[in-house]
């Protein structure tokens, strides 16, 4: 198995069905989530993956609950040392918050079509 997997199915994923998938998110798997990125146009990478899963695990703690603001000050706090928000657009030109969501196979937040979130998938 690899690494992402681990990650992926780690015990800690209390917020799962029995099926490994979080609630209120489609059915997810490495796989799933590069189709959805190449449907966006993007090729995964390692800084990517790590985006990717971070925002799986803050959904799985907040919820539906979560705004984008509020995801995006999570993933500004917690990549401030590879670069902060720019590296995060670096990584998702189109928007962090919102093709990071997407990718991760979980509701989009509310307020995610605000442009300065990249509102573009």
């Amino acid at each position: 198995m690899s690494d992402i997997l681990k990650r992926i199915h780690s015990p800690a994923s209390v917020r799962n069905d029995p099926n490994g998938n979080l609630f209120g998110a489609i059915p997810w798997s490495e796989h799933e989530a590069i189709e959805r990125a190449a449907e966006i146009g993007i090729t995964m990478n390692d800084n990517q993956w790590d985006i990717v899963l971070f925002v799986r695990d803050y959904y799985r703690g907040r919820g539906d609950e979560a705004s984008a603001r509020e995801v995006m000050k999570a993933l500004g706090e917690e990549f401030a040392g590879d670069g902060g928000r720019k590296w995060l657009y670096q990584c998702f030109p189109g928007g962090p918050v919102n093709q990071a969501s997407f990718i991760a196979g979980i509701p989009i937040p509310s307020g995610a079509s605000d442009p300065s979130f990249g509102s573009r998938l």
